[in-house]
């Protein structure tokens, strides 16, 4: 597999396979809102689009960075997160980096948005879909962000060698100015849990796919072959 690993501001075209990654945290609480039942994420271009969905929608759960905010449920944050039902729900979420990340890539074939928590799941569905090129966007810190690229260079590898090991890519992510920052009360909207939510490895066993609907970025969970199943195809 050809992958490359670029930031956000250096995608010059829509590439054909694309998995956008952001550990600390979008993805990471995408993941714990499907955990949590919720059907579908819709990446809002901005706080104000997010409120206006929200305003359309007022069943709707909207989340955003940083600390709480009128007319926001709760933030991104994946310990906070795991306390709420969301059986059935919509999110609206934006963030920072991850859901500006996966709407610059729109127009890409496939996109897949990823963390560690989806990590195993995300490599088996690439290999399934016999995917050749793919272009990783690492998020964070203008693509310099070590736990989006340690995490995107996991998966990349993991989609080729069933083998490889993640305890050094998860090192380097706990190690990164995001995890300090998270730690040590820099960011907002932070619960004490938060970084090593984010650095558990396969918590769950689906991928993300989000795909164009009427004109929204949707996120939703994909069920992706057993190691059985994929072994006999």
């Amino acid at each position: 597999m050809d992958a490359r690993f670029l930031g956000i501001t250096e995608l010059v075209e829509a590439p054909s396979v694309a998995v956008v990654v952001d550990v600390m945290r979008a993805f990471t609480v995408a993941a714990w809102a499907f955990g949590q039942g919720a059907e579908k994420i819709v990446l809002a271009e901005s706080l104000d689009g997010a409120l206006a969905l929200k305003a359309r929608h007022p069943g709707w759960v909207a989340l955003k960075d940083g600390p709480p905010a009128p007319g926001f449920d709760t933030v991104n944050s994946p310990g906070l997160l795991r306390s709420i039902d969301l059986g059935g729900r919509t999110v609206v979420q934006k963030t920072s980096a991850g859901t500006v990340g996966a709407l610059a890539v729109r127009e890409a074939q496939l996109v897949l948005c990823a963390g560690f928590v989806v990590a195993e799941a995300t490599a088996r569905l690439l290999r399934t879909r016999k995917c050749d090129s793919v272009t990783f966007v690492v998020t964070g810190e203008d693509g310099h962000a070590d736990e989006d690229l340690a995490c995107a260079q996991y998966i990349a590898r993991r989609s080729t060698e069933a083998g490889t090991d993640a305890a050094e890519f998860l090192r380097r992510a706990g190690e990164s100015r995001a995890a300090a920052e998270l730690a040590e009360g820099v960011r907002q909207g932070v619960h004490p849990d938060d970084v090593a939510l984010c650095l558990e490895l396969d918590r769950f066993p689906f991928a993300m796919v989000a795909t164009l609907e009427d004109s929204l970025m949707v996120l939703r969970p994909c069920a992706v072959p057993s190691l059985t199943d994929e072994a006999s195809l």
